[in-house]
């Protein structure tokens, strides 16, 4: 977990170290409007570990932890022509989300404030460069994450030590 809702602050894994770093301080008011981090172990084609955000968390996560959630899709996304996809989660142990099995139950309204976001979090710093290109279900998810695996074993991987 990198980061919790509420905040401007964008925190990195460091892939070689497994610190977290801070990335940069948002450029607007728009906070992040759920806890988000990367799933480990994933390259993703923008060259960072996939994305992962986690819905509805009720209680702040301690960042830097390994959380177990439960996938209910993927919002696909294109940052300045990057893909850099968004799996959409809940806590997996959390009874208040048991009855989330998939991103539309998370309803209407949701969904437009979470394209919103991130059609906008980087307006004062490069206008209309991201563009949410749909909300898939969670088979979608798991097809990107897989590809995201291999991708990971293929490139970061290969170059480690062991």
């Amino acid at each position: 977990m990198e980061l919790n809702s509420n905040t401007v602050n964008k925190y990195e894994l460091i892939t070689e170290t497994g610190h977290l770093k801070l990335d940069r301080v948002g450029y607007s008011s728009l906070a992040y409007p759920f806890a988000y981090g990367c799933i480990p172990r994933t390259w993703d084609e923008d060259g960072d570990p996939l994305d992962i955000e986690i819905v509805g968390v009720s209680e702040p996560l301690v960042p830097g932890s390994l959380v177990e959630a439960r996938i209910i899709g993927i919002m696909k996304f294109d940052d300045g022509g990057e893909v850099d996809d968004k799996v959409i989660a809940v806590l997996a142990d959390d009874k208040r989300m048991d009855h989330i099995t998939s991103y539309e139950q998370l309803g209407a309204h949701w969904l437009k404030e979470t394209q919103y976001y991130w059609e906008h979090y980087k307006d004062l710093k490069k206008p209309d460069t991201c563009k949410v290109n749909g909300f898939f279900d969670s088979t979608e998810a798991v097809t990107i994450i897989k590809a995201c695996e291999q991708r990971y074993l293929d490139t970061i991987e290969a170059r480690l030590v062991n």
